[in-house]
């Protein structure tokens, strides 16, 4: 019998052996502790090296983990405090991601086992040097998990301001004080779901031939050429390594086909085109496609971003011109036949894709973008000539950023004017590059003066405004 015992004792691990911890939830804590610590983006984060080391289930969980912790987190921090035994106590950074990791696995993710969640969580607390923490990381993630049922019993349905108070107050007043609660809530309940993977198709035989190798896609809300990835890895097909399929949001999209189409003539000659702040180059790529007989100048004031862009289009040779400028700084007069002005903002349109914006974001941080964005936009429309036309676009829902900042500069310059989107609309109807149910929706989201806003939840891209200005003199 002694045997016996000797022999399983010898099979388990000593009691200070670590734990195993998941490649996914360890990536995932880096990543978190280095968004908490500011020293990066996760978007960054999630292309890097520790991401793409993941097999293709570690790499999804990972992402997973990371943008639900970061959507989720203003909730889960209200939720863990009210469980510690001082509610008001500050927590050192590693163990409050910790804490945030097992409690979103807990409370979001049914399909992890609680068991799993609670004991990675706490051995993550301890491999960060918080070994004495541990144990409060243990008691605090039971209480929660005893708790989940609770909390569905009082929402059954899921009929709860959850997702709105998973937002900072001041930003959910702000979006009710200017779109509406109904409105408000859709940006919200929007914002807390991982963003349609949406690609751009250079012909119907892309799509066969992704099809053929497993990726199903589904047809675009707005545009032609978009599709929606409903399954598949699109990023592992030879298509998308050659460029003939692109991952790019199709509101991103629908910005590019505008001001490729700003012209009311569309026989108009287009020389000479300025993207005045092009990176990562999406825009720029449908901007050269839409255009194959004009010389693109696309401006970057970041050198690796810029480098990233020259990469992305050297296929286009000669035609494009990527410029470290930063385009404020423009001495252009009268250059070009048309601008796109899609500036820097807060991106409070792209929250759902973004989820940190919201952590970060200051309400004051809105006027010192406005002050750089009419810049941007007055040298853009004096680098167009007389009867050039300008896009400006965002992606903010923020009306400083927007309708303000167009008419802070129509009101500074008599150069310029600002035209209805309306016609423009129906041109990239008629040519099938908008579906006429897309065209449709875009008509009732035009805003009194002719711009257009597309509001997360009311379609399903990023949250955008784009304006049409011409130069008169």
């Amino acid at each position: 019998m002694n045997a016996v015992k000797k022999a399983g004792a010898a099979k388990r691990a000593p009691k200070n052996c670590p734990a195993e911890i998941s490649p996914a939830r360890k990536v995932s804590f880096n990543v978190l502790l280095a968004v908490e610590r500011g020293h990066s983006h996760s978007d960054d984060l999630l292309r890097g090296k520790a991401v793409n080391a993941l097999s293709a289930a570690d790499r999804n969980l990972a992402t997973a983990l990371t943008l639900g912790v970061l959507r989720w987190q203003i909730l889960l921090n209200h939720q863990i405090h009210l469980l510690l035994a001082r509610p008001n106590a500050k927590l050192d950074p590693e163990v409050l991601i910790a804490l945030r990791l097992g409690a979103f696995q807990l409370l979001r993710m049914d399909r992890i086992p609680a068991r799993a969640a609670i004991d990675e969580s706490v051995e993550l607390a301890k491999q960060a040097g918080h070994r004495f923490a541990s144990a409060m990381v243990n008691a605090v993630l039971r209480k929660l998990a005893k708790a989940k049922q609770v909390l569905k019993e009082h929402d059954p349905e899921g009929h709860s301001t959850e997702e709105m108070e998973a937002h900072p107050a001041w930003m959910v007043t702000r979006w009710i004080n200017f779109y509406g609660l109904e409105a408000a809530q859709s940006i919200c309940r929007h914002n807390q779901i991982q963003p349609a993977l949406t690609v751009r198709i250079a012909s119907p035989a892309v799509e066969a031939e992704l099809s053929a190798v497993g990726v199903v896609l589904e047809s675009g809300e707005l545009l032609t050429d978009a599709r929606a990835v409903i399954s598949g890895d699109v990023i592992a097909t030879e298509a998308f390594r050659e460029g003939r399929v692109r991952l790019q949001d199709e509101g991103s999209q629908l910005v590019a086909e505008l001001a490729s189409r700003a012209s009311k003539n569309p026989n108009e000659k287009v020389n000479r085109i300025l993207d005045a702040c092009a990176a990562p180059g999406g825009k720029t790529l449908i901007l050269a496609e839409r255009n194959p007989q004009s010389h693109l100048v696309a401006c970057e004031s970041s050198a690796p971003r810029l480098e990233q862009m020259r990469k992305r289009l050297v296929h286009l040779g000669d035609r494009v011109e990527c410029r470290l400028a930063d385009t404020t700084a423009l001495t252009e007069d009268a250059a070009f036949d048309l601008a796109l002005a899609d500036v820097p903002c807060s991106g409070t349109g792209t929250l759902g894709r973004n989820p940190e914006i919201r952590h970060r974001l200051r309400v004051e941080d809105l006027a010192r973008q406005a002050e750089r964005q009419r810049t941007i936009l007055t040298a853009a429309v004096r680098a167009v000539c007389p009867g050039g036309h300008i896009v400006y676009s965002t992606c903010s829902l923020e009306p400083e950023e927007n309708e303000q900042v167009v008419a802070a500069m129509l009101a500074a310059s008599p150069f310029a004017r600002l035209l209805p989107l309306a016609d423009r609309i129906e041109a990239l109807c008629k040519e099938g590059i908008l579906t006429p149910e897309g065209t449709e929706r875009l008509r009732g989201s035009l805003t009194p003066e002719g711009c257009l806003r597309l509001l997360p939840g009311a379609f399903h891209t990023d949250g955008f405004f784009i304006a049409l200005l011409e130069r008169m003199a």
